[in-house]
């Protein structure tokens, strides 16, 4: 009996000892981190000393960058450059009073996260910590730290957009080197100062806007408890910019027509990389519903008055099925008044609420053209004439 006891105690012991390999770390971290130690090879020493040194309050982080890091990471990424990155996102956590209210799943992901795409590896923490915490030094709230490096970044960096770049997906230093960079590199120096003091924030953008005219990069800043855009020459407020009338007409079911905001953990989708279409390790979120819903939005909400009236167009596949939602089509429209194009936007679909209908703002007691792209590829016109009251227009693919 004593020597079954003590095979059983063995056999827990060494149970617990496998299922903690790595001490102070998260059981959902411990398989994944055995695999990059793997994928590794001579550079898991480096790994392994960032895991062991990295303060015991800090450990899940590290934990989670070891975890989901991209093997060219894994491979050459050194524990002082982690140790520094992990140390100095806390620092901001600790220092600033919106950093101590982000959940921690977003802490990890938006703001410990020292990438945001396929860039070279730079260690930017530390420096930009030090450049961007004056600015931020008196906010009180998120939407202040936000407004004040978004205002500041550019005299700071000394960047500006510019074609002449070296290439697109500069990493920070690429391009204060050279002192311009493209839409992409100036999304990253943005999404890279947010983090530096504790705003949550990701490279979001496009591979091809919905008529083929190039692509385009912008960011996202966790506020309120939701993702909200800028960009790193800011509009006057969020959510705001130029581009929202040609993402409003954003394709979802179009990999390259979609809108991606990209992830460092996996997420099961990737971030179509214009420069680079072979890299699938960057990883993304689909959320083109949310800016074709902003756009809606925005074109059902002005003008408000009483020369104005709301014309609401749905698409349906056919008249036999144009009842329930299930039936609608997401499509691409413009509307027309004579030869001028007045509005644009994208219908939408069956996956949506049946309340949310593509609605433009339109002057009373006039006659306007919607032109759309029916179910055999071929541009189709319909005529509408618009009374005093909200006018609802059916369309067809066939």
């Amino acid at each position: 009996m004593k020597i079954k006891s003590l095979i059983v105690l063995l056999a827990i012991c060494l149970s617990a000892c496998t299922g903690s390999k790595y001490a102070g770390v998260p059981n959902q971290y411990q398989e994944l981190i055995s695999q990059t130690m793997q994928t590794a090879g001579s550079n898991a020493k480096e790994l392994k000393k960032a895991l062991k040194q990295t303060p015991t309050t800090q450990r899940e982080a590290m934990a989670f960058l070891i975890a989901y890091m991209p093997e060219r990471d894994a491979k050459a990424l050194t524990a002082n450059f982690l140790l520094e990155n992990v140390d100095y996102a806390f620092k901001a956590r600790e220092e600033f009073p919106w950093a101590k209210e982000v959940p921690n799943d977003i802490f990890l992901n938006d703001v410990v996260a020292y990438v945001n795409l396929n860039e070279n590896r730079e260690n930017w923490r530390k420096d930009f910590y030090e450049r961007f915490k004056k600015y931020v030094a008196n906010c009180k709230t998120m939407r202040e730290a936000i407004d004040s490096v978004n205002k500041n970044v550019r005299d700071e960096l000394l960047v500006d957009y510019n074609t002449k770049r070296e290439k697109p997906d500069q990493a920070p230093y690429e391009s204060m080197r050279q002192h311009m960079a493209s839409c992409s590199g100036l999304s990253i120096l943005l999404t890279d100062a947010f983090r530096a003091v504790g705003i949550p924030s990701r490279v979001a953008g496009t591979p091809a806007w919905y008529d083929d005219r190039g692509n385009h990069n912008w960011n996202e800043v966790w506020i309120d408890g939701k993702w909200r855009f800028t960009e790193y020459y800011p509009s006057e407020d969020l959510d705001k910019s130029w581009f929202l009338t040609d993402a409003g007409k954003a394709i979802k079911e179009d990999l390259r027509k979609a809108i991606y905001a990209a992830s460092f953990k996996p997420t099961g989708s990737y971030f179509p990389l214009v420069w680079d279409k072979d890299i699938r390790y960057v990883h993304a979120e689909n959320v083109t519903d949310r800016y074709t819903s902003l756009y809606r939005a925005q074109l059902s909400a002005a003008p408000a008055d009483e020369h104005h009236v709301d014309l609401r167009v749905m698409v349906f596949k056919d008249k036999d099925h144009a009842d329930n939602s299930g039936d609608r089509v997401a499509t691409n429209l413009d509307v027309f008044k004579g030869e001028e194009k007045l509005f644009g936007g994208r219908s939408t679909g069956a996956t949506q609420d049946m309340n949310d209908v593509l609605t433009f703002k339109v002057e009373k007691n006039q006659s306007y053209t919607v032109k759309f792209m029916n179910g055999k590829g071929e541009l189709e016109s319909q005529s509408v004439e618009v009374g005093d009251q909200t006018t609802t227009l059916k369309l067809y693919m066939k």
